[in-house]
């Protein structure tokens, strides 16, 4: 069975910084593509960077130049550096793993305030 298990989420103002970590445990031979993906209230959820098992990154346009994807495979962990946020990056942050199959995390909450 594979959990992954986030943190880092939190209250922060405007202008400010986050990281999110999420940890994969369990049955894993080896991950491919690691993400963040996060919902807004009334929104979508919507892909906010990945990770691919050799590093090549890939993210949304809203966050490009604000915000930094790495992984560990090591330790199975992959990071999300938030820098600069703003108010539309408040939403619950999901991490997601490309395994045999996609898994989920039960996501994190980032507020930004003004």
């Amino acid at each position: 069975q594979v959990q992954l298990v986030e943190s880092g989420g939190g209250l922060v103002q405007a202008g400010g910084s986050l990281r999110l970590s999420c940890a994969v445990s369990g049955s894993i031979f080896s991950i491919n593509t690691m993400g963040w993906y996060r919902q807004a209230p009334g929104k979508q959820r919507e892909l906010v960077a990945t990770i691919s098992s050799g590093g090549t990154t890939n993210y949304a346009d809203s966050v490009k130049g604000r915000f930094t994807i790495s992984r560990d495979n090591a330790k199975n962990t992959v990071y999300l550096q938030m820098n600069s946020l703003k108010l539309a990056d408040t939403a619950v942050y999901y991490c997601n793993a490309h395994i045999r199959y996609f898994y989920w995390g039960q996501g994190t909450q980032v507020t930004v305030s003004s």
